[in-house]
């Protein structure tokens, strides 16, 4: 297979995610260009205010329904099918999971580095606490 191009079954690599885990996500990194990186992300509880300096950030909703907070907007409960877009440095939160497994495919643009993770109040986590890769 070519190096140029890879093909990707998003529904069975989701599947393989796990139900629960010490961090707040737990991701697949499918692809880590520096023009872009893609993931599979599942949240297994709230995230608190946070953002990201390295990257736009765009969320599709594959499974579940959750809150979203985003800087300057009111809270806003998203699907399947839903994607949700904000740039680099605007603040984010999860505050709520209505309905697990809550899992995401998430395009950032562009790479965004694992370590790339700021909470608000700095006690809410670190990224070590904040998502571990699966592979």
């Amino acid at each position: 297979m070519s190096t140029n191009s890879r093909f990707f079954n998003i529904t069975q690599l989701a599947a393989t995610l796990p139900d629960h885990a010490e961090t707040m996500l737990t991701d697949i990194r499918l692809t880590d260009e520096t023009a872009a990186s893609c993931r599979i992300f599942r949240v297994h509880r709230r995230a608190p205010a946070h953002y990201h300096t390295s990257c736009d950030e765009y969320l599709y909703v594959l499974t579940g329904r959750a809150e979203i907070v985003i800087e300057g907007q009111s809270p806003k409960e998203i699907g399947p099918g839903e994607l949700v877009f904000f740039k680099k440095n605007t603040v984010h939160a999860l505050q709520t999971i209505f309905e697990h497994p809550f899992t995401v495919l998430a395009i950032d643009t562009p790479r965004r580095p694992p370590e790339d993770i700021h909470f608000v109040n700095p006690a809410d986590g670190t990224p070590e606490s904040f998502i571990k890769t699966q592979y």
